[in-house]
Order: C-alpha cells, then structure tokens, then sequence
C-alpha cells in the first residue's frame, strides 16, 4: 500500500480549483442584466411598460444591493467622469424641463442603466464580461429566430404586442412580427424592430468572433452562432447595420495593421490611410446616397429622417444652449410629444440622430458633454487594442483579441447614432459606461488590482458571496 513519505517533495494531490457558487450567481445576474439591455424592447411587447418598469427598478436595486454586498475593489479617481458628468447635467435639466414627468421617468432608467454598467464592470473581469455579453447575445439571437419561426410556423400571421392576433388591417409598423421568415421579408426578432436587430446581430457576431480568437471552449459552436447570427444581420436588412459593418472592417484592418508595425512611425502612413478612406467614404457615401439606398431599398432622406430632424432641429434652435429637457426616448403620451412628429400615423419617439437628440433636449452644454464622453471612450478603447500590454520592461507580451471588443463597440455606435438614438439608452449607453470603465479601471487584460490577478475567475477571492 503506497505511504505519503513526511517529507515530500511536492503538495499532495488536490482538486482544481472551481468557481464558488456565488461568483457563478453572480455571474449569472450580469448576464440576465445585459441580456434585458440587449433585448430591450421585447419586454414591452411581451409583458407590457408595467412590468417591464417594475423589472427594470427591481434590477438596480439588487445589483446596488449585490456591489455593496461584494465590495469589489474600485478606484474612485478612475471613473469615466465625463460620462458621469452628461448624466449629472441630464438630472439638473429637470430644473427647466418642459415635461418634467417624462425627464424624471426616463432620467431614472438612464441612472439605472448607468448603475448596471459600472456595477458589471466591477464585479467582472475583461474575460468574464466578454464571456457574459456572449451569454447574453446567445438567448437573444436564439429567441429571436425561435419566435420568428414560432410566429410562422404556427401563428401563420402577424402578431401585434401582447401575444395579440389581428382583427383588422393596420399598419405594418405596429406589428411585433409581420410573419416574414418563410416570404423573404424584412424580420424583426424579439425586439420587433429589425434595425433594433440588424446592430444587435452584429454585435454578436463580433463578441462570437472575439471569443473563437480568443480560442475559447466549443468554438464549433461559436461557429454556429456566427452563422446565425450573420443570418438574422441578413435578414434584418439594416441599411445603419451595413454601414456600421463596413466600419467595422475598416476598423479591425486598421488594428490589425497597426499592431504589426515595428516602429512608432510605422503607423503614420496607417493613420493616414485610415483617415483618407474613413473621410472619403464618408463623403462618398453622403453624394452617391441616393443610389445606394435605393439599392439598399431606402429612400435617400434615410425613410424620412431628413424630415423629422428638420423639426427637432427647428424646435432646438430655440433653446440652444441649454436645451428642452431630457426625455430618451420621447414619452408620447406627454402632450408635447404627442402627435408632434408624425410617421406612419404614430407618434414619433426619437429624433433618429443621437446628436440632433441630445441638442434638442440638453443643448450645446450636453452634445459637448456627450462629444467628449464619446472621445474620451473612442481614444481609450483605440490605444486599448493598437498598444502592446506593457506594465514593465517586458516588451513581447503578445496582444489579446478580448481588447478588440471596446474600438468595434465604439464603431458599432458612432455609425448607428447618425441614424437612430437608440445608442443613448439600454445596451448601447450600458456597454460605453461599462467598457469606458473597465478600461480606466483595468486597462490591461488579466492584470492589475481591479482584475485581481484573475483570481476572481477561478473563484478565489468570493468568499463573500458563499
């Protein structure tokens, strides 16, 4: 029979490792917070505003409730304070606001979203974020084609919000699914909007993507989730999330190219490049936009838009400096808001322009708080991806694909802002709080006090939650 000698040379045998069960239901709520982000809309249709209000109040309280629980280590003087700032100057508007009701309802899911992104910014490290964002875009890509084919397979018609059957013609635009699997038409997913859907499938296939380069776990899958996710981008047809794609490329090549240069001036002709296509498609695309969206089967004003900023923008010049009052989106059944801008026999509840948004309700002050929020954001998360990890003399410290996540989320919503305003709330406000955080608080990958030495991970360091 083998004896331990009493003086060995090594430790005894012992099992791994494992995360605690806390971390891991902790880890669990941070998925079901970014998935209520991502999903957005879709709590409306299904359940209605009260119980999506009463679901979004109860989750700030408990992830509040959970960072004071955990404590995670924050570095106060590190926090992304010219975001803090547009939400401090939202607040005080309530002070001029010409509807007060709809800047104190909306400005408490704007505190609310704000929270959720610092709270998993805190709690989880760079791997573990990424990981969690690709849980949760996993049941929204996956609910979305399930109900999809559930509406056209089964219902066989289009269904309004609430489960609810037609009984009369009405505009497709009420519709939550128009029944358009099987036809060949535009679909809408859960969140009953397809350009809420063409940027949200092309998040997930850039996190998939950077999880599959990462070298996770089941990358067959990850595969398989890529190609979902690319077919609900398809069918989505999002002239925004085409072009946001296609800036997106512009934007990984130019990563890409610039991580291979050896020498500081090495990335002056990349930036010139980068500059030069940037600019000149841009320009392109305002002079051939009639062509192309026609192509892209859209009218050259963007489906109206042109229209509707012309009002918001003939409205905002009337308080320029300070603005309205905030209300993202717009309440309609505020008397203001109701039955002002017309489309498709409703009322209106964006601008369709974050900046024209912002202008109108905040003013000059808040589309400078936001423009240097914004740049503050795209800056970081740029040198994040380009510059080498180095906290010491060691030089040759290979790149890791997780810092690509920040730039391609920056790119993702600069482009859908010119046409929505969808980027100042739910997942697109949570993920520029969350990521502008993490990377003052973590500014590189798996090392540092705020990432614990990636301790957290491995379940080392949450013994508070057991």
């Amino acid at each position: 029979m083998a004896v331990y000698t009493k003086h060995p040379a090594s430790a005894p045998p012992a099992a791994p490792v494992r995360e605690k069960t806390g971390h891991l239901m902790l880890r669990g709520w941070c998925i079901f917070v970014l998935f209520m982000a991502l999903s957005g809309t879709a709590w409306i249709n299904a359940f209605g505003e009260l119980t999506t209000a009463v679901v979004t109040i109860a989750g700030g309280v408990l992830s509040l409730g959970l960072w004071f629980a955990v404590r995670p280590p924050v570095q106060w003087r590190r926090l992304p304070w010219f975001t803090v700032a547009y939400v401090v100057w939202a607040a005080l508007s309530i002070i001029w606001s010409h509807w007060r009701e709809a800047t104190a309802l909306t400005l408490l899911l704007l505190v609310i979203t704000t929270l959720q992104g610092l709270f998993i910014g805190s709690v989880l490290t760079w791997r573990e974020i990424v990981r969690a964002l690709a849980s949760a875009l996993k049941w929204v890509i996956g609910l979305s084609l399930a109900f999809e084919l559930w509406v056209s397979a089964v219902v066989r018609e289009p269904i309004l919000p609430g489960f609810v059957r037609r009984t009369e013609p009405v505009d497709p635009i009420l519709y939550w699914s128009r029944d358009n699997l099987f036809d060949g038409g535009r679909i809408q997913g859960i969140m009953g909007n397809a350009n809420l859907l063409g940027p949200v499938a092309l998040l997930a296939i850039v996190v998939f993507a950077i999880r599959f380069a990462a070298d996770a776990q089941r990358r067959v899958l990850l595969g398989v989730w890529i190609g979902v996710s690319a077919y609900l981008f398809y069918r989505a047809s999002s002239a925004t999330a085409y072009v946001a794609a296609g800036a997106v490329a512009i934007v990984l090549v130019t990563v890409l190219l610039m991580r291979r240069a050896s020498r500081p001036g090495d990335r002056t002709r990349y930036y010139i490049a980068y500059a030069a296509i940037g600019l000149g498609g841009a320009l392109a695309l305002w002079l051939l936009r009639e062509p192309i969206f026609t192509a892209l089967g859209r009218s050259a004003d963007l489906t109206g838009r042109e229209t509707i900023w012309d009002a918001v923008l003939e409205r905002a010049v009337q308080q320029p400096l300070v603005g309205w009052g905030y209300s993202t989106p717009w309440i309609t059944g505020d008397p203001f808001f109701d039955r002002w801008i017309i489309d498709h026999g409703e009322s209106v509840m964006q601008a369709h322009n974050m900046w024209v948004d912002v202008f109108f309700q905040l003013g000059l002050i808040g589309v400078f708080l936001l423009g240097v929020a914004y740049l503050a954001f795209i800056w970081r998360s740029w040198f994040f991806a380009v510059d080498r990890p180095r906290w010491d003399l060691r030089a040759d410290r290979p790149y890791s694909p997780l810092t690509l996540l920040p730039t391609l989320v920056g790119a993702i919503l600069l482009v859908q802002g010119l046409a929505e305003s969808s980027p100042l709330l739910l997942w697109g406000w949570l993920l520029v709080v969350l990521l502008a955080y993490k990377i003052k608080q973590s500014p590189h990958v798996g090392e540092g006090a705020a990432e614990l030495r990636i301790a957290i991970e491995r379940g080392e360091l949450t013994t508070q939650l057991s």
